[in-house]
């Protein structure tokens, strides 16, 4: 069991995924995580089942629960850690272990991740954990209809509104040693300059969304963000993108990159929900309400985050005369 999988150092966003992907198996499974059977001489022979290859990063996975920072978890990772605690799961050379049912010995590892895996398999059959997935949908519309709400407040300032949408990412390099708390204190960081830095002085609105990626997307925790500019000052969408994306690198240190959107415009067809939109051109409100209704997507909602932490961030809407 020693292979050299066991030791690649994965990112805090990776190691989530994995709890996911492993407490996901067990819930559609009835095997344990290893086939055990006692020889006549005393040894035990191991087999591998369908669950084993989840268990690669265990030890990761254990390690995740560290306390330093309070964190909410999803269901998924909170039915990983009560499952360790409820087991007594201790960290071992070979692997995490926990003790016997009789508290007299230690089980070796292939033992006790079978007793994890029972255990995560009774706290999924739990109400309380079967809710939540309907309680984060629920939330996605209900934050769907604000952020369309919103929007059609905020484009109804001005004739015209200049609409920004930029994919805040991080460099592969500065994912490695990502934690979710300082993608929070970045963006809190950005919000700051709204109010002091010259690139937003027409800002009318904002929209952040912290997100991380699934297992079939690299690119970890990102923020999804649209700005809403005075349309009758601001007409150049495009070089304001490059002007925030440069920030963004900036207050990351460099960890950082951006996507604009006001570069790729063409991808849309006749159904583009960004850059320069007049007030009365109602054809077009829909297609930004389309745009923006992507930050607020479920699928790629957070597997944790600082306890409290706002996922969602947008701007405060200010009293003007329409112009």
């Amino acid at each position: 069991m020693n292979n050299r999988k066991h030791n690649t150092h994965l990112s805090q966003s990776d190691i989530a995924l994995k709890i996911e992907s492993l407490v996901q198996a067990i819930e559609r499974s009835d095997t344990p995580a290893y086939r055990i059977t006692h020889k006549r001489s005393g040894y035990e022979q191991v087999e591998q089942t369908r669950l084993s290859r989840y268990f690669t990063n265990v030890q990761q996975m254990y390690n995740l629960f560290d306390d330093r920072v309070p964190y909410d978890y999803s269901e998924h990772l909170q039915a990983f850690r009560e499952a360790c605690d409820d087991i007594g799961l201790q960290r071992s050379p070979n692997g995490p272990v926990c003790m016997s049912e009789t508290g007299t010995y230690w089980l070796s590892h292939q033992q006790s991740m079978n007793v994890l895996t029972e255990r995560i398999r009774e706290l999924t059959r739990q109400q309380r954990y079967r809710r939540r997935p309907g309680g984060r949908a629920y939330e996605a519309r209900k934050q769907e209809a604000e952020i369309i709400a919103y929007t059609d407040a905020v484009m109804s300032l001005y004739s015209r509104t200049t609409v920004i949408r930029l994919d805040l990412y991080y460099r592969p390099e500065a994912q490695a040693r990502q934690r979710v708390e300082q993608v929070f204190d970045h963006l809190d960081d950005l919000i700051y300059e709204h109010s002091r830095n010259p690139i937003f002085k027409h800002l009318i609105g904002y929209i952040y969304a912290v997100e991380q990626g699934d297992r079939n997307d690299s690119r970890g925790y990102h923020i999804h963000a649209a700005y809403f500019f005075n349309g009758n000052i601001v007409c150049r969408d495009a070089h304001k993108a490059i002007e925030i994306s440069e920030l963004w690198e900036e207050v990351t240190r460099r960890q950082g990159y951006a996507h604009s959107c006001n570069h790729d415009k063409d991808q849309y067809g006749d159904k583009l929900g960004i850059g320069q939109i007049e007030r009365d051109d109602q054809s077009r409100r829909p297609h930004t309400h389309y745009a923006m209704k992507y930050l607020v997507k479920d699928d790629q909602h957070l597997r944790l985050k600082p306890a409290g932490a706002r996922c969602l961030r947008k701007g405060a809407l200010r009293r003007f005369v329409r112009r």
